[in-house]
């Protein structure tokens, strides 16, 4: 029986007492083997769980309840929070709870530090006869003050390793909230029996078999490596909290004749907004009066004002900069620019990429192995290798506390919102992260030429009469029939001749012809207007036109053919120039090692000499949009990694074919959801800092498992052989995760 996609929830929700890898494995198989739940991926970095569900067959009550048994804690009591307005989507009840978490882990920190150092001070000092000479305490008065300094780091600093470790021991699993409890916790165990119960182990000297200074020391250090950890994945999201804090939290409209000021989040559509030089634009609409010019580089990434006046739109968090402007609200809430924006910069945040597949199946077997290591290490040195209780217990200890699965669950997620929000602030987004790992691979980029390659802004450059026809009956009667059609080159038209003061008629019956052009009658006549395929099919005689066709198509242009009542009536040319950033984005393609390919509908001249100045050497013209996908197919048959960049509109089967995906956007009127990546200032340029990214992002996701994995290859034999104190493990440990966590961070640097 299929599932009702009424029926179906996605939600982000957070998840306590995640601390590595392995946490995210098990969180992960016990959702997805709940029933009614669809998808579920957990993000260490920022402790959420992305889940689909069918809300006929389950509740959120039930998935919390699959959580716990698990070990581990879902709050539900932010769903609310979450699903009410993808602008806000969880970015406050999450931050507040990660910022409370954060304090308390600092404040767990400082209070084990605090102790740990008179622990450490007295633990020498109880060892050294010379100092004990001059102390005015007992041996055994130390050791029982080390004690209950100890034992208060352990169980009230530290009590979070010991409450997670038994709610996993109950269930027969294991984590690395496991291994710190069981390594800290022997030594702190032996050393408790050896100061309150010495006879019973038949110690004579407790001094020299107390561990008191490793346990404090230890769980000092990985709570230190926890807060440095904490404070860096923190800037992990700082894109998304400058996003958030882009939108203003207040409006200024017009309502009944007068001016008021009312929270942002009141505005509706259709409301008249006013806004003053370098105020925010705090909803999307579009301008009816006024002009000025917008900063909007935290939505395109393009750091130039862009000019905009009356009958032009405007995006909420963009400023106003230099004049005052009132615009018609046309789009509030979750339905404007940044909102889409923010929602699918954190689905992308959220979601897992392919490469992240080898480390969960690590993860998913680590800790146990870990366990097994360590305790064979114990059984090896005491029983067949001789080494005393004591000394055996300190190897099993270090195997356990230098094993780090922490760095392995935070290798990929955290280069991954790192990435995707350094796009975004740049006008690239990205819908998830097998998308940003996939573009890394691109071998083939395959441009549309209209508004990718070209400004998509066509405007009539040669109107030319034939057989005895006016040019301005001519250009009326082609602007009639366009006036119905939505393409660029029909509004080309039609603006060429209400310049001319020339009024469209009305027309009796329209057709459009897909990738051809448009039929429609006109006081009583038939016109076409379109390619010469289009004339063809009616067959028009087009002999006539062979030269003027031969002169407008050298100099790039594209040729809109008319007929009247099935005769050539004339040839109007139209120029679309190339983007100044196009020439550049195909040469740094090149030098990429990328083929790239130009596709159009138009004719092989005009796409020629479009190829020509923008340096494409491949060039396919005059295909239909179906076509389009075939030729994608094409090349991906040949064992190419294609990506195809498109308006998203006409190019959608071509994109939908397409490895990745590519939308050109003005901001404003783009589909986000569409394309795998949308670029938001419509700038080749963008294609060219998208794959670069993907490479930045896909060597920092390997250089992080690199250094994961051979830190636990190196660090856990060496611990095996008995080469380690446990106090450096705990420190070496505790630096692995902060080390993974800040190479992410470089990705905010880099250069793209």
């Amino acid at each position: 029986m299929g599932t009702n996609r009424s029926t179906v929830q996605t939600l982000t929700l957070p998840v306590e007492g995640m601390t590595c890898a392995s946490c995210v494995a098990r969180v992960e198989k016990a959702l997805r083997t709940a029933e009614g739940v669809a998808t579920a991926n957990v993000n260490l970095a920022s402790e959420t769980v992305s889940l689909s569900f069918d809300s006929s067959r389950t509740d959120l009550q039930k998935i919390a309840a699959v959580v716990d048994e698990a070990g581990y804690k879902l709050i539900v009591s932010d769903a609310a929070d979450i699903t009410a307005e993808p602008s806000e989507s969880a970015a406050t009840p999450i931050d507040d709870r990660q910022e409370r978490a954060y304090r308390k882990l600092r404040s767990d920190f400082i209070f084990s530090a605090v102790l740990t150092i008179p622990v450490m001070v007295l633990s020498m000092i109880s060892v050294s006869d010379w100092f004990m000479r001059w102390s005015p305490l007992s041996t055994d008065e130390i050791n029982r003050l080390v004690f209950l300094a100890t034992t208060a780091i352990m169980f009230v600093a530290g009590k979070r390793f010991f409450i997670v470790a038994w709610k996993l021991a109950r269930h027969a699993s294991a984590d690395m909230n496991t291994l710190v409890a069981v390594g800290t916790g022997t030594a702190y165990l032996y050393s408790t029996l050896v100061v309150l119960f010495p006879r019973w182990l038949g110690i004579n000297h407790a001094g020299d078999h107390i561990y008191f200074d490793t346990s404090a020391t230890i769980m000092t250090l990985i709570l230190m490596g926890r807060v440095l950890e904490a404070r860096a994945r923190r800037r992990t999201t700082d894109a998304i909290k400058e996003l958030i804090g882009l939108q203003p939290k207040t409006a200024r409209v017009l309502r009944n004749g007068s001016e008021r000021d009312i929270p942002a989040a009141d505005v509706v559509t259709g409301d008249v907004v006013i806004v003053r030089p370098g105020e925010k634009i705090p909803v999307d609409g579009v301008i009816t009066r006024g002009s000025t010019a917008m900063d909007e580089s935290m939505v395109t990434g393009e750091s130039m004002p862009v000019e905009r006046s009356v009958g032009e739109k405007v995006i909420g968090g963009t400023i106003n900069k230099n004049g005052s402007v009132e615009f018609r609200a046309t789009a509030v809430g979750k339905q404007t620019v940044m909102a889409q924006i923010i929602r699918l910069v954190e689905q992308a945040q959220a979601s897992k990429a392919p490469v992240q597949t080898l480390a969960d199946q690590i993860a998913a077997v680590f800790v146990p192995v870990v366990i097994s290591l360590a305790v064979l290490t114990f059984v090896f040195w005491y029983f067949i290798g001789g080494l005393p209780f004591t000394a055996a217990m300190i190897n099993f200890i270090a195997v356990l506390i230098i094993a780090c699965p922490c760095a392995l669950g935070l290798a990929t997620p955290t280069a991954i919102m790192v990435a995707t929000g350094l796009g975004a602030s740049r006008g690239i987004l990205i819908k998830n992260a097998e998308s940003l790992e996939r573009a890394h691979k691109v071998q083939t980029v395959v441009l549309d030429k209209t508004g990718t390659v070209t400004e998509g802004k066509p405007s009539v450059t040669d109107v030319l009469p034939l057989n005895s026809s006016d040019e301005r009956l001519l250009l009326q009667r082609a602007a009639s029939v366009e006036n119905r059609s939505e393409h660029p080159l029909a509004r080309a038209i039609v603006d060429a001749a209400r310049e001319r003061g020339i009024l469209p008629g009305v027309v009796e019956s329209f057709q459009s012809k897909t990738g051809l052009g448009v039929e429609g009658r006109v006081d009583g006549q038939r016109v076409l207007v379109g390619s010469l395929p289009l004339m063809n099919e009616y067959s028009v005689a087009t002999t006539e036109a062979e030269p003027q066709v031969a002169d407008l198509s050298k100099a790039g242009k594209t040729l809109a053919f008319v007929a009247i009542d099935q005769m050539l009536a004339g040839v109007i040319g139209i120029a679309d120039p190339i983007k100044p950033t196009s020439k550049d984005a195909v040469a740094a393609l090149k030098r990429m090692g990328i083929e790239v390919d130009l596709i159009t509908g138009d004719n092989v001249q005009t796409a020629n000499a479009i190829a020509s100045q923008a340096g494409v050497d491949s060039v396919i013209a005059g295909v239909m949009p179906q076509d389009k996908a075939a030729h994608v197919k094409a090349r991906q048959q040949k064992g190419r990694i294609v990506a195809m960049v498109g308006d998203g509109i006409n190019d959608a089967p071509a994109l939908a074919q397409a490895d990745v995906s590519i939308a050109m956007g003005s901001g404003t009127d783009v589909a986000m959801e569409t394309a795998d990546v949308t670029l938001m200032h419509g700038s080749l340029q963008g294609v060219v800092e998208a794959i670069r990214l993907s490479k930045r992002t896909i060597l920092t996701v390997k250089q992080n498992l690199f250094w994961a994995f051979i830190y636990n290859v190196i660090g856990i034999p060496v611990a095996a052989l008995g080469l380690l104190n446990p106090m450096v493990a705990a420190a070496a440990m505790a630096m692995s995760s902060v080390s993974v966590v800040t190479n992410s961070l470089r990705l905010k640097r880099a250069k793209i």
